[in-house]
C-alpha cells in the first residue's frame, strides 16, 4: 500500500488580509515552478496540516494550503470567549479561495479536499469552474438535511451506541430531539466550562468515528479545548445555515462540473459523510472517476483512501 510523500517544509508562509477583520495563514510548498494545487482542509474549522502537503509529489506541484476563517493560525480565532461568526459563511471562504488564487499569481489550478473540503470544493468548483484544472475530492459531504441528521441527530447512533452517549452527555434531555440547536446554545454559553465541555464532547465524537479504527493521536489533537471549542463552533455554526446552499445546491448544479477531469473517493464504511451522497455525486457528475474504497471509513489517512488519492494528483501531474 502507498505512503505519503515525504515530509516537507514550506518555502513560503504568509497572512493574507481577506476583509472582515480576517487574516488567513497560508503557505506554500514543493517546486516553485510546479503545477499549482490547493488542499481545502475538512471541518469547517479543522485546520491545515503538514499531511496534507504529502498528497501531492513535491518535485512536480505547487503546493498550496491555507487555514480557513477562524481556524489554525488565521485570525481572528473562533474559540475566543466574543468570536464573531458573522463573516464566516461558504461564501466567504469561496471568496477567499479566489482571493489566495490571485495573490499567488495562479491562473488555474488542481482543487483538493475532503469532508467539508469536499463541500467547498465543489462549491468553488461550481463558481469558478474556469480556474479549476481536475477536482480530487474525498469523503463527499453536501451538508443536505439527511447528512446532518444522520451524523449529528442520531442516525450514526445506530453504529456507535457507546460513543453516542458520550455526544449527548452536555445537552438538557429535554433538549436533545434538536442537538444540532442545542449544541449551537452551549457553544456560546458565557461559561467558560461549559462551552469547553461542548467543544470537547462534539470533537470527541467526530475525531472517535472518522477512521475505521480509533486513533488515540487523533483524539487527543481533535479535543485539546481551544481546537475542540473553535472546530465545533464554526461547524455547528454553518450547519445551523446549512452551509448557506439552496436545497440539494451542489448535487443540482454538478452538471457544470462536466469538462473538469475529477476523481470521487469514498469510503465504503464512512460512518461520518455516508456513501450515499458519494454516489448522489457520481451520478450527478458521471464524468469523474468514482472509486469506492473497501475497507476504510472517513479519513484521508485510511490506507485505501491515502492510495487512491495519491494515485489520482499522479496522474493529473502529468
Amino acid at each position: 500500500m502507498r505512503e505519503f510523500y515525504p515530509e516537507i517544509e514550506p518555502y513560503d508562509t504568509g497572512m493574507l488580509d481577506v476583509g472582515d477583520g480576517h487574516a488567513l495563514y497560508y503557505e506554500v510548498s514543493g517546486n516553485p515552478n510546479g503545477k499549482p494545487a490547493v488542499y481545502l482542509h475538512g471541518g469547517p474549522g479543522g485546520a491545515s496540516s503538514a499531511t496534507q502537503r504529502r498528497v501531492f509529489d513535491p518535485e512536480k506541484y505547487r503546493i498550496v494550503l491555507f487555514d480557513q476563517r477562524g481556524c489554525g493560525r488565521s485570525t481572528p480565532h473562533a474559540s475566543a470567549p466574543d468570536a464573531d461568526l458573522t463573516a464566516n459563511t461558504t461564501w466567504h471562504l469561496v471568496a477567499d479561495i479566489e482571493h489566495l488564487r490571485e495573490h499567488l499569481g495562479i491562473d488555474r489550478w488542481l482543487v483538493c479536499g475532503g469532508s467539508w473540503g469536499s463541500s467547498l470544493g465543489l462549491a468553488y468548483a461550481e463558481a469558478h469552474t474556469e480556474k479549476v484544472t481536475e477536482l480530487v475530492l474525498r469523503g463527499i459531504f453536501t451538508l443536505r438535511p439527511i447528512e446532518l441528521d444522520w451524523f449529528y441527530e442520531g442516525g450514526a447512533a445506530a453504529i456507535y451506541p457507546d460513543l453516542w452517549e458520550g455526544f449527548i452527555a452536555p445537552v438538557p434531555v429535554d433538549e436533545r430531539g434538536r442537538l444540532i440547536e442545542a449544541y449551537s446554545r452551549l457553544l456560546h454559553d458565557p461559561d467558560q466550562s461549559t462551552r469547553e465541555r461542548a467543544g470537547v464532547a462534539w470533537s470527541t465524537w467526530e475525531s472517535s468515528t472518522i477512521t475505521l479504527l480509533q486513533q488515540p493521536e487523533t483524539i487527543e489533537r481533535f479535543t485539546e479545548p481551544a481546537f475542540a471549542v473553535a472546530f465545533a463552533r464554526i461547524e455547528n455554526h454553518y450547519f445551523m445555515n446549512k452551509g448557506w446552499f439552496e436545497p440539494e445546491q451542489l448535487l443540482r448544479d454538478a452538471h457544470k462540473l462536466k469538462d473538469i477531469p475529477g476523481v470521487i473517493v469514498q469510503g465504503r464504511y464512512d460512518m461520518c459523510t455516508p456513501a450515499f451522497t458519494a454516489w448522489a455525486l457520481h451520478q450527478a457528475w458521471p464524468e469523474a472517476d468514482f472509486q469506492m474504497i473497501p475497507d476504510a471509513g472517513h479519513s484521508f489517512e485510511e490506507p485505501g483512501i491515502r492510495a487512491a488519492l495519491l494515485d489520482a494528483t499522479d496522474r493529473f501531474a502529468n
